[in-house]
């Protein structure tokens, strides 16, 4: 049975039934038969259901954000920004969608031919806690403008925003006359994902979470091939190059670490930095992360929660102790809490090398590993010995340099003196083990169509 508890406190929220087999199909069911109806209303009609829950999220940010902060832990303003840009990127797509979705002629023999793009049907997401209203809002909005429908298999602790999320959608739908039954919340256990990846009325899913999770599931749909997209696991790189403005670095990179308690994919968690200016960099990085806030997430000066759950906390200190064991050294933390809730101080270890656990692992909590090299070159090697491939960082004051640089990393983003953050106009995803296809921009709305060649002949 899934159950909600308040990382913070280890109390127990709330906990929810299954749903039946029985329930599972007659949603199943009703979805499918929506996605028939939806998939012929036109664009512009289809826009006004993400515009009505753009409104309803805003309207009621404070409770969402306290929602998100009770279940998994987020700081409270965090949360709240969280809250906003989900209702950004609903308002981006109402406005852009009908552009993205345009027929777009294309030169060939025939009198008319070019690209549409038309929706595929329900699809599954699979989302994660980490930002349980973000991640589905990045999904839905590009997904249902294009004239899909949904299911929704969220993290089992925040079935509560799950539960909130379909309570949103609900009104929504209701208010613009849309299909009943667009979208759904299954609340089933992880064993019953992989009946409804294969039942014939699914088109298609979309995960975000471990890149272990993602083999599995990217398998059962392989199986039956239907269409993916996966934002698996990352392990960034924050590349210090000699002539960084190393203010600015250590500033960027403790936001880039520590922001949503390091629990974020995006997050930058290897810091890769010129032997030269590592010293400085070190010293400014440890002062800033050290000034971090610890406390309870509904608090507004906290700026560090606890991590979702206690075995996460677990996990991560047991992976700073192998660290250390291997030779790193500890600059800052280290040390597990003893009080209530799963808090995990601020870290940083010096010093890591390839073969030590925080450099090949990722760390998905707020522990930083520091690596030094003796130049770009040897930067570049680093950064890509991973088995990751999601976003990388370059901080240099030569921007032809720093471009010439990101063209060489692996990675499915490249931010050069800012942290890799997502932006529903820019697309959103990684490669090798990070996973494949794109969220956001005009490549996520098409993610989940079939882009059909219409050619046709004997005009005049």
């Amino acid at each position: 049975m899934p159950t909600s508890m308040n990382p913070a406190t280890g109390t127990v929220l709330a906990e929810y039934p299954d749903h039946t087999q029985a329930e599972v199909e007659t949603r199943l069911e009703i979805t499918h038969q929506a996605s028939l109806q939806w998939r012929g209303t036109p664009v512009a009609e289809r826009v006004q259901l993400l515009t009505t829950m753009a409104i309803e999220l805003r309207h009621n940010q404070e409770t969402y954000a306290r929602l998100i902060t009770e279940e998994m832990g987020k700081p409270i303003v965090e949360a709240r920004a969280e809250v906003a840009k989900s209702a950004l990127t609903l308002d981006y797509y109402a406005e852009h969608a009908e552009r993205f979705l345009a027929f777009e002629p294309i030169e060939s023999d025939a009198a008319l031919s070019g690209v549409q793009y038309d929706p595929l049907g329900v699809v599954l997401a699979i989302m994660p806690w980490n930002y349980p209203f973000w991640q589905f809002f990045r999904f839905a909005a590009p997904a249902l403008a294009a004239g899909n429908a949904a299911l929704l298999k969220h993290a089992a602790n925040v079935t509560g925003c799950a539960l909130a999320i379909q309570e949103i959608v609900n009104k929504a739908i209701t208010r613009v006359s849309a299909p009943s039954g667009l979208f759904n919340t299954l609340v089933i256990p992880s064993s019953a994902v992989k009946g409804i990846i294969e039942d014939p009325r699914v088109a298609a899913v979309t995960l975000t979470g471990s890149t272990e999770v993602g083999a599995i599931v990217a398998s059962q749909a392989g199986s039956v091939l239907k269409k993916q997209v996966l934002e698996l696991g990352g392990s960034d790189p924050f590349l210090i190059l000699a002539d960084a403005d190393l203010e600015l670095a250590a500033t960027t990179a403790v936001s880039s670490r520590f922001n949503t308690t390091g629990q974020s994919c995006v997050n930058a968690k290897r810091f890769i930095v010129d032997e030269t200016v590592a010293d400085a960099f070190v010293e400014l990085f440890v002062e800033k992360t050290r000034a971090l806030v610890i406390g309870d997430p509904s608090e507004e000066a906290t700026q560090i929660g606890p991590l979702a759950r206690t075995d996460l906390r677990n996990a991560l200190h047991e992976q700073v102790l192998r660290t250390i064991e291997q030779g790193a050294d500890l600059r800052l933390g280290g040390e597990a809490s003893t009080e209530p809730g799963a808090y995990y101080p601020p870290t940083i270890l010096d010093h890591v090398r390839p073969g030590q656990a925080a450099f090949d692992e990722e760390t998905f909590g707020p522990v930083a590993s520091v690596t030094r090299v003796a130049d770009d070159r040897e930067a570049v090697m680093l950064a890509n010995s991973s088995e990751y491939g999601l976003g990388a960082t370059i901080f240099s004051s030569n921007i032809n340099k720093a471009r010439s640089l990101a063209s060489q990393i692996d990675a499915g983003a490249v931010f050069i003196n800012g942290k890799v953050a997502s932006d529903p106009r820019l697309p959103f995803g990684g490669i090798k083990r990070s996973g494949y296809g794109r969220e956001l921009s005009s490549q996520g709305i098409r993610e989940f169509t079939n882009v059909k060649t219409l050619w046709i002949g004997g005009l005049k």
